[in-house]
């Protein structure tokens, strides 16, 4: 058993996993930058330890400053969360270096699926189901270029090898754009990335986006914990996430979870791991693989019963799976809101003071949030200060608390995107779960957002 945990992360994502430390009775280091030093659980932590400036740069992405960190409160391991560090193999590798346990899995691995080209090789090979495409980075020939997507087929799209979050990403429609946006992308990978390879696969006109959510020990045994549908997203940007997903059946979902379950033995896998899909016209088509926690972790909790964050940590213990297949049985509905501290219209954030902050209540509602009254909202990060999850025996029921739950908090002193999620809500191709990844960015097009 560890007996002290660094969480190398902040805001809501950094309280909840020192709730399931606590919970474990694990103590717990808090690393902040100057600009988080009253965050919740900064002032909650066992120990705490400022490593840098505002500027994640300088701070939640110093390596060297996390590690020192970790030296010096004498931490067993190191949880990175999601975003900064959580996917960046080097970090990964520097911590087992200097000692310490990284909560997640192997660098090899990381570098393997961080990669999107030699992840979708890894997958073909093992089976899964991938977008059409180029076989491997697109080359420098243009010629050859033109020729790759002729095979597949017009309309492309042109993807970074490196990151995501939509940077380096372009649809083409025809053959006398298609070098202009390969080079755009490409820009646009290096400045984001440091690493201007592209790729090509077909673009999908209306899929939905399907994750299957896998936990593997490292030692051979692995399950998943069925799907989430993540299909209402703005700019690549999840904004609603579900579990189950409208409309994949039972058979379907041991299917492409069985096959996920393979690949990760195949490559050895340890820890919580997300396998994206697009699913069009009753077909999973494999995306990426995102070998961290995920934001929308807490639907998969609610309708399963697992402790994600509290599994990551005893699979970083060595322990061996203490559940199998048979065993994981999803029961009821749940929906996730990201709340963000936005304009609800334009988009843009909206730093500052919250002068009131109440969270709504009652049966099936959980709020996982880092803000109180009083919270300073700093402009140097992500928007998101908050997820709202509501959970029902139908999606009906849980849509139904999630309406309810949104009309009673309230957050002033800022903006929120509060009113569009309650827009989203009334809104009827998504009551009806027939939504797809393009169908929030063409609702906001037609102003009804």
């Amino acid at each position: 058993m560890f007996n002290k945990i660094l969480i190398a992360n902040r805001g809501e994502i950094a309280l909840r996993i020192q709730r399931a430390c606590r919970e474990m009775g694990i103590k717990t280091v808090a690393v902040y930058s100057t600009a988080d030093r009253d965050l919740k659980h900064v002032l909650l932590a066992d120990e705490s330890v400022c490593i840098g400036p505002a500027a994640a740069s300088g701070s939640y992405l110093n390596m060297a400053a996390i590690i020192s960190a970790a030296e010096v409160t004498q931490a067993d391991a190191i949880h990175p969360g999601y975003g900064f560090l959580s996917e960046n193999a080097d970090f990964a590798e520097s911590v087992e270096k200097s000692g310490f346990v990284f909560i997640g899995p192997r660098s090899e691995t990381i570098r393997l699926m961080g990669g999107k080209t030699s992840a979708k090789a890894e997958m073909i090979a093992a089976g899964v189901p991938c977008v059409p495409g180029s076989d491997g980075v697109l080359p420098d020939d243009e010629a050859k270029c033109r020729e790759i997507a002729q095979k597949v087929g017009y309309p492309v799209l042109i993807k970074a090898a490196a990151g995501g979050g939509g940077r380096g990403m372009h649809v083409v429609r025809e053959e006398a754009e298609l070098i202009n946006k390969i080079q755009l992308a490409r820009t646009e990978a290096l400045n984001a990335f440091k690493d201007g390879s592209v790729f090509l696969e077909k673009f999908l006109e209306e899929p939905r986006h399907i994750e299957i959510q896998v936990l593997a020990d490292g030692h051979g045994n692995c399950v998943h914990l069925g799907e989430r549908d993540c299909s209402m997203q703005r700019r690549n940007q999840k904004v609603i996430e579900e579990s189950p997903a409208p409309g994949i059946t039972a058979a379907q979902r041991a299917e492409i979870g069985a096959l996920c379950v393979e690949a990760c033995k195949r490559i050895g896998y340890r820890g919580a791991g997300t396998m994206e899909f697009l699913y069009a016209k009753g077909r999973f088509y494999f995306i990426e693989m995102n070998t961290r926690i995920q934001v929308e972790h807490p639907v998969t909790e609610l309708v399963t019963g697992v402790d994600l964050i509290q599994a990551q940590i005893r699979i970083a213990q060595g322990e061996t799976l203490w559940i199998d297949q048979n065993q994981v049985n999803p029961r009821g509905h749940a929906i996730e809101c990201r709340i963000n501290a936005e304009n609800p219209k334009t988009f843009v954030p909206s730093p500052g003071e919250i002068k009131r902050y109440h969270v709504p209540g009652g049966p099936g509602v959980r709020i996982d949030s880092h803000c109180y009254a009083g919270y300073r909202v700093p402009p140097n990060y992500d928007s998101m200060i908050g997820k709202l999850i509501t959970y029902g025996v139908t999606r009906e029921s849980a849509m139904a608390r999630m309406r309810i739950a949104l009309s009673e908090m309230a957050i002033d002193g800022i903006q929120t995107n509060i009113p569009l999620q309650r827009r989203i809500l009334d809104d009827a191709t998504f009551v009806a779960g027939e939504h797809h990844i393009h169908y929030l960015g063409q609702m906001l097009e037609r102003g009804e957002g």
